[in-house]
């Protein structure tokens, strides 16, 4: 099978056409998808009339399921987790901010799988980040305050009982099954600048939020370093912006970027279902 791949022209992504994911795909395909992944960091799937089953067989041609430590799964299914907003819902939208995927894991997952299952008229667009692109582009002094760092890594912030995403929002009525819990409270160190583990290109790895600290800095000075990195991680000219669609399946490459939702649909409900690519 000769797949079709058509670069977004931004920052980051690509559209894969000419393929069928309710098929089982042959080793070839995935390869020649895989390729493409790494290359673009994230691929978009659209007109996929995929089922819970087409994407699980989907998320285990890349790799082994991810442990979502915070998500319940979906009813019936061990493996997928609903990422869903409510047309009632007011509370303030989830993952609006610049995140890398569980970043704060001992082995962090390569990537992230999302199949659109009810899509609002207007809004919902994910922003991403390419961090290859972010480190490629870094003032050299910005850069040299940051080389050989270890990053803090921890999901406190958002998943502690008195997190974000505690117990306070969890009573609040948040559609979304998230189970805060102490394993929250758990750090983890990763380079800041490191080598992407299959293509060897260097990038910029998660940031502040996921990441509470530098190893061995002061937080009065690693907290503002770090503040600094965030705003030049995001900057528009490292951006893809996607738009989404019915039937659409979305991967996208933890190791190489960042993302985060955006709003405007108001009075609209929202569900995609998420896998989870693991570490290999």
């Amino acid at each position: 099978m000769t797949i079709q791949i058509i670069p977004s022209n931004q920052a980051c992504g690509a559209v894969v056409r000419k393929i069928d994911l309710t098929e089982e795909l042959g080793g070839e395909t995935v390869a020649e998808i895989r390729s493409a992944w790494l290359e673009h960091h994230v691929l978009s799937f659209p007109n996929q009339a995929m089922t819970d089953d087409d994407l699980e067989r989907y998320t285990r041609y890349f790799g082994p399921f991810g442990h979502d430590p915070f998500f319940g799964p979906i009813p019936g299914r061990e493996h997928i987790a609903a990422i869903r907003r409510d047309a009632d819902e007011t509370l303030p939208l989830f993952a609006e901010a610049w995140h890398t995927d569980w970043s704060f894991q001992e082995k962090p997952p390569q990537g992230t799988c999302l199949l659109a299952v009810t899509i609002p008229p207007t809004g919902g667009d994910t922003l991403f980040a390419n961090q290859h692109r972010a480190l490629d582009e870094m003032p050299a002094a910005l850069r040299s305050r940051l080389e050989g760092k270890l990053g803090i890594h921890s999901a406190k912030l958002p998943y502690a009982p008195d997190g974000a995403y505690g117990a306070k929002d969890k009573s609040s009525g948040r559609s979304m099954d998230i189970r805060p819990s102490e394993e929250a409270l758990a750090e983890q160190l990763h380079p800041i600048i490191r080598e992407h583990p299959e293509t060897g290109r260097l990038g910029i790895f998660s940031t502040l939020g996921y990441i509470i600290g530098i190893e061995g800095m002061a937080q009065e000075e690693a907290i503002p370093l770090l503040r600094e990195l965030q705003e030049w991680q995001g900057r528009p000219e490292f951006q893809y912006v996607h738009q989404w669609e019915p039937e659409m399946l979305v991967m996208w490459d933890n190791r190489s970027v960042l993302h985060r939702a955006t709003g405007g649909y108001d009075g609209h409900p929202r569900l995609l279902h998420r896998t989870t690519i693991g570490a290999n």
